[in-house]
């Protein structure tokens, strides 16, 4: 997206515009957060420069507040779902070949699940080993003999299969 002239005048009468929006919306800024005040800030120039771009006529500012605020949201709304993601027992993060004292364990109940499991979840459990280990679904679906999309879909399932298994919920 390329501003011309005069969307470029617009953003540059309102950029206190975003400073007003972050004061009004966002609570103690960059306190207990992803972003600091100056990483919502240029989030926030970014929505301005989406509301100059797309602006049809009306009161602009009342128009960039929304489009500010929204673009904030978004912002923190993905960053709190990473966060989240991230925060979560991650089974091939656990399941690198450097098992520590606290992961042995971990490492012992997938072992056997991996013997006593159908052999799609063994497949699975292997899969997220070797994706663990930094190989692509790509080269995994090499060496089982299947596509990286089939991969990845047994690798998604057998997350999810791991997450309920009553012996890892303990964990």
């Amino acid at each position: 997206m390329t501003l011309n002239q005069m969307q470029q005048r617009k953003v540059e009468e309102n950029l206190g515009l975003v400073g007003k929006v972050i004061k009004d919306k966002v609570h103690d800024p960059g306190q207990n957060s992803i972003f600091s005040y100056d990483d919502l800030y240029q989030i926030g120039c970014i929505g301005l420069c989406k509301a100059a771009y797309s602006d049809k006529g009306g009161c602009f500012s009342t128009f960039a507040y929304r489009i500010i605020w929204n673009e904030i949201c978004t912002a923190l709304i993905y960053a709190n779902r990473r966060a989240a993601r991230e925060c979560e027992w991650n089974p091939e993060l656990l399941c690198q070949g450097q098992a520590t004292d606290e992961y042995s364990e971990l490492d012992m109940i997938l072992d056997r699940l991996e013997t006593e499991s159908s052999k799609a979840v063994a497949k699975g459990i292997r899969a997220i080993r070797l994706n663990a280990a930094g190989y692509s679904c790509a080269e995994i679906g090499r060496i089982f003999g299947e596509s990286d999309k089939c991969i990845a879909a047994r690798i998604s399932r057998t997350r999810k299969y791991l997450r309920s298994h009553p012996d890892l919920t303990a964990l």
